[in-house]
C-alpha cells in the first residue's frame, strides 16, 4: 500500500515534532495525548514497512528509499538517504515496537517534570528510528549521537541510586567508543575513493577497486573497539549495568533494548560487507572477548542479588552472542546476528519493565526480600517467566530468542566447533540467573521485609497501564517466533547478495543460510 508520504521520515520526525509540541502550554490530558501520538507513529509505521516490504525486492536494494539533499553533498558526500534493506527492516520495526512500549509506560508514570521527561524520551525515539532508516553512515552515526545526548541527559537528571556517578561513567565509554567508530568509519570514506557516505555507493566502490589489507586491518580494528564498547563488549561493559540500573525503566528499555544495538547493526551492515578481509584477521580476537561477556558476565550476573542489576548483567552476558555471530564472518552467522537483536530488544524491554512493576509491589529491587509475589500478582508472575524463558532461549515456538541463539550457534559450530562448548554454558547460566530470580521473586515463603511492606502498601495486580506495553512487547515477540520466515526471508535476500566478499575470505566453511530455518 503507498502511503501518501514518506513513511521513514515521518516515524524520525513525528517524535521530534511530538516533542516540540510538549513545551508549549498544553493541557496535561492533551500533552499526553501528543506524546502517545508521537510514540505510536514510528510504531505502526515500523509495522507499515515490515508488512509491504517488497518480496521480490533484489538483495542489494533498499525500499521506501528516499532522498533529500542536505547541501554537503559537493563537500563532503553527505546526503540524507533513507530506505530499508532486509538487515535494517526488522531493526526499524522492532525500533517502533520498544519505543511505544516504553512511551506508554513513561506517560503512566509519575517522573518529576513529565512533559520535559516525555519530550527527551521522543527525542531518543526520533534518533533510534533515523539509525536504523539510514542508508548514508555519516546520518547512521549522527542519529545515533542525537539519541545518545537524550539518554545522559535523561539518566543524570531523572535515575536513581549513584544516578550521577552513572552518568559521568556512561559519558565517558559511549564517547570514547563514538570516537573510536567515527574513525572507522572516516577511514572508510577516505580510502575508498567513492567520495561519498553513501553506504550503496561505498559497496559498489570496494568491490570494483577494494581496499588494501592494510586498510581494513586499521578500519576494522576501530570499528571493532568503538562499536564494541557502544554494545558493551567484554572488557569494556562496566558502564551498562551501572547505568540501567540507575536510569529510569523508558530509558533502560529504550538503550538496552535499541540503541544498544547500534554496535551490532553496524558489523552486520557496515564493517563486515566493507571489510571482510579486516573481519576475519580480527575475528579470533572478538570470539575470545565475545565468550568473556558470554561466562565472565554471566557469572557475574548469578552473583547479583539486585534484580534490575541481574537484568542489566544478563544483557551484557547475551550481547556476547552477537559478537560470537559477527567473529563467524558469514552470512550466516551475521543473520543469526539480526534475528537475535529483534529478540533480545524486545525480551530485554520487557523484563526492564517488568522489574520495574516488581518494584513497585515490593518497595525494593533486592530478591533476598521479596517472594511469594505470585499469589498477589499472578498476571505479573506469567509475564515475567514468559521473558525469562525466552531471554534463556527455551526451545519451541512462539520464542524468537531461540530462533537467533540457534543460528548464531550453527554459525559457531561450523566457524569451530570447541566454541560450542562455552557458547552453550551461557545458556545454562541464564537458566540459573533466571530461574533462580523467578523463585526468589515469586515463590517461596515471603520474606520478613515484604511482609512488612504489605501491612503498609495493598499489591495488586498488573494495571491495564502496564499490562497494555508488556503485551506490546510479548505480542511481538511471540508473533515472530512462531513465524520466522517474515524476517528470515528479506534477510537472507540481501545477506545473499551482500555478503559473497564476505563468505571469500571467511574462515568459515559454507554453512546453509538462514532460511532453512524451520518455518
Amino acid at each position: 500500500m503507498q502511503l501518501p508520504f514518506d513513511p521513514l521520515l515521518v516515524a524520525i520526525l513525528a517524535p521530534l515534532a511530538a516533542a516540540l509540541a510538549l513545551l508549549a502550554p498544553l493541557p496535561d490530558r492533551a500533552a499526553k495525548v501528543v506524546a502517545g501520538l508521537g510514540f505510536l507513529l514510528p510504531a505502526l509505521l515500523g509495522l507499515h514497512t515490515w508488512w509491504h516490504f517488497p518480496a521480490d525486492l533484489g538483495g542489494a536494494d533498499y525500499a521506501f528509499r528516499s532522498l533529500y539533499d542536505t547541501g554537503l553533498r559537493g563537500s563532503f558526500g553527505i546526503a540524507l538517504h533513507l530506505g530499508l534493506n532486509g538487515i535494517s527492516m526488522p531493526m526499524f520495526m522492532m525500533a517502533g515496537v520498544v519505543g511505544l512500549a516504553a512511551g506508554l509506560y513513561a506517560i503512566q508514570s509519575k517522573a518529576e517534570r513529565p512533559r520535559l521527561y516525555l519530550a527527551l524520551l521522543l527525542i531518543m525515539q526520533g534518533g533510534l528510528m533515523g539509525v536504523f532508516a539510514s542508508i548514508d553512515i555519516f546520518f547512521f552515526y549522527f542519529f545515533h549521537e542525537f539519541a545518545l545526548i537524550a539518554t545522559f541527559i535523561l539518566v543524570g537528571v531523572w535515575g536513581g541510586r549513584d544516578r550521577g556517578y552513572a552518568a559521568m561513567k556512561m559519558t565517558i565509554y559511549l564517547t570514547l567508543g563514538a570516537m573510536l567508530s567515527l574513525l572507522g568509519l572516516i577511514a572508510i570514506y577516505v580510502k575508498s575513493g567513492a567520495e561519498t557516505f553513501d553506504l550503496i555507493a561505498l559497496r559498489e566502490e570496494i568491490a570494483v577497486h577494494g581496499l588494501s589489507g592494510t586498510v581494513q586491518n586499521y578500519a576494522f580494528g576501530l570499528l571493532m573497539f568503538g562499536l564494541g564498547i557502544l554494545v558493551s563488549l567484554f572488557p569494556f561493559h562496566t558502564w551498562a549495568p551501572l547505568g540501567y540500573h540507575a536510569a529510569p525503566s523508558s530509558v533502560s528499555m529504550l538503550h538496552a533494548g535499541v540503541l544498544k544495538k547500534f554496535g551490532l547493526y553496524g558489523f552486520v551492515q557496515i564493517a563486515l560487507p566493507l571489510l571482510p578481509a579486516g573481519a576475519a584477521a580480527w575475528a579470533p580476537a572478538l570470539a575470545w572477548l565475545a565468550l568473556g561477556n558470554v561466562v565472565i558476565i554471566g557469572l557475574v550476573a548469578i552473583a547479583q542479588r539486585d534484580l534490575k542489576q541481574m537484568i542489566g548483567y544478563g544483557s551484557v552476558m547475551h550481547v556476547g552472542y552477537g559478537f560470537l555471530g559477527v567473529a563467524c564472518v558469514n552470512a550466516l552467522g551475521a543473520g543469526g546476528v539480526v534475528l537475535f537483536m529483534v529478540a533480545h530488544g524486545l525480551s530485554v524491554s520487557l523484563l526492564f519493565l517488568l522489574a520495574t512493576s516488581v518494584h513497585h509491589r515490593t518497595g525494593t529491587f533486592d530478591m533476598d526480600d521479596m517472594g511469594g509475589l505470585a499469589q498477589k500478582a499472578p498476571v505479573l508472575a506469567a509475564f515475567f517467566l514468559t521473558a525469562i524463558l525466552a531471554s534463556i532461549g527455551l526451545p519451541g515456538p512462539g520464542l524468537l530468542n531461540f530462533w537467533g541463539e540457534l543460528t548464531i550457534f550453527m554459525a559457531i559450530y561450523a566457524h569451530a566447533q570447541w566454541m560450542v562448548v562455552p557458547a552453550l554454558l551461557g545458556v545454562v547460566i541464564s537458566a540459573i540467573y533466571g530461574l533462580r530470580a523467578m523463585g526468589k521473586v515469586f515463590y517461596g515463603q515471603p520474606s520478613a521485609a515484604f511482609l512488612k511492606h504489605q501491612e503498609k502498601n495493598a499489591v495488586a495486580d498488573l494495571r491495564w497501564s502496564e499490562r497494555i506495553p508488556a503485551l506490546v512487547l510479548l505480542v511481538t515477540l511471540v508473533g515472530f517466533g512462531v513465524w520466522p520466515r517474515a524476517i528470515t526471508e528479506p534477510l537472507n535476500k540481501t545477506l545473499a547478495e551482500v555478503y559473497p566478499q564476505v563468505e571469500a575470505v571467511s574462515p568459515t566453511p559454507a554453512a546453509p543460510a538462514v532460511a532453512s530455518l524451520p518455518e
